[in-house]
């Protein structure tokens, strides 16, 4: 897991990128990078380490540009290192990459690059994507990526940049999470809301194999044939210091103590009175549907994870229901067995969380009825399930 964010607009870029990236840490801290276009040149830097290193390295380097995108990395294919960290860059400087996801076919990408003479300086599978755009660009940025798509297996969500066209930025997504921050004269890309709403409540949440070609002035939302995609913008609901740790020491710190007030605003509206009906509203079952249910499967990544194993305790102990819990992770080897009138219920804090996300399709393509316990409402994980609710 990693985190992407991009700019462009009039500010500068690497503080935009910087502040964006602080809200993603969460997703990686073992390198981060910077790529900006400066006079018509791709400058980057890139640290081993968390983004005070970068930020570090950006006093002593300053890149003045309004034009960027940057990551924070949680290392999959290759150690923590310079060479490894993103954004990858082509072979003559002039196009750069972030990526989150992996990339299935890297390894028969990369053998058939290095036949046709293109260098790779990392050990990562995100730099077959930034040879290939290269490998297929003619002039047009978006053109190549489209292309450069077609030879990919498995799961991206991206943010190009190109010297030879310093007003443009490219985004596109397959499995990972993404949006487009939308602005008056300046937009953003982002692997999620929080890390663009100080600056806008307004975004697009890309689907799966769609992409934007973003300028400072529009946003072009297509699908990967270049074929036009409509979309209304999606407003997030909640304030701008909802973001940020609010004077504590790091976000595990600031869950952990918002845990009573997160519970008060879990049940409001929902649990008022013990003589009357609970409310949960998105679940979409009928009292008939929850009556005849025979299995609940509690499925999740992480500290998600151990809510699952409370809900299955207390779904077995209060409701009666044969209940199990597994990680996303381990779920589809598993293999497991979906009967009539199972529901599965899947819990992730981003509604992204790219394991968990396969768990739901394989349940949901078992026959599983699909309920999920995110928070933020217009996620992957809430759009695809039959129901959801939200934390």
């Amino acid at each position: 897991m990693c985190g992407i964010v991009g700019y462009i607009g009039t500010r500068q870029a690497t503080e935009v990128c910087l502040a964006g990236l602080k809200r993603l840490e969460y997703r990686g801290y073992d390198s981060a990078g910077i790529a900006v276009i400066v006079d018509g040149e791709l400058e980057v830097v890139k640290v081993v380490g968390k983004l005070a290193a970068l930020a570090d390295e950006l006093e002593e380097t300053p890149l003045d540009g309004t034009l960027g995108i940057g990551h924070t990395r949680w290392a999959t294919h290759g150690k923590p290192s310079k060479a490894n960290s993103h954004p990858h860059v082509s072979g003559d400087g002039r196009i750069a990459l972030v990526h989150n996801g992996i990339i299935e076919n890297y390894a028969e990408l990369r053998d058939r690059l290095q036949e046709e003479g293109f260098e790779f300086a990392s050990e990562t599978d995100t730099e077959v994507i930034v040879h290939l755009v290269d490998r297929y660009y003619e002039g047009d940025l978006a053109a190549a990526f489209r292309r450069a798509v077609q030879d990919l297996e498995g799961a991206f969500a991206v943010g190009i940049v190109c010297a030879d066209a310093p007003d443009q930025m490219i985004a596109a997504r397959r499995f990972s999470p993404l949006v487009v921050g939308i602005g008056d004269g300046e937009n953003w890309i982002a692997s999620d809301m929080g890390a663009v709403r100080e600056w806008t409540d307004q975004v697009y949440v890309i689907d799966d194999d769609e992409m934007a070609v973003i300028t400072r002035d529009g946003i072009e939302l297509t699908d990967l044939e270049g074929n036009p995609v409509a979309r209304e913008p999606y407003t997030v609901p909640w304030p701008a210091d909802a973001a940020e740790k609010g004077g504590h020491k790091h976000f595990m710190h600031k869950e952990i103590h918002e845990q009573p007030r997160a519970m008060r605003e879990c049940l409001l509206g929902r649990l008022t009175d013990p003589e009357k009906a609970i409310t949960l509203e998105g679940l979409n079952m009928t009292e008939e549907e929850i009556g005849s249910l025979r299995k609940v499967v509690f499925t999740a990544c992480g500290t998600a994870f151990h809510a699952g194993l409370v809900g299955r305790f207390l779904m077995e102990k209060l409701a009666r229901i044969p209940s199990e819990c597994d990680l996303a992770a381990e779920l589809r080897a598993r293999d497991p067995v979906v009967l009539d009138d199972t529901l599965a219920i899947i819990v992730s804090q981003s509604g992204e969380t790219a394991d968990t996300l396969v768990a739901l399709r394989e349940l949901k393509e078992k026959g599983a009825r699909v309920v999920s316990v995110v928070n933020v409402v217009d996620s992957s994980i809430a759009r695809e399930s039959d129901g959801w609710t939200a934390r």
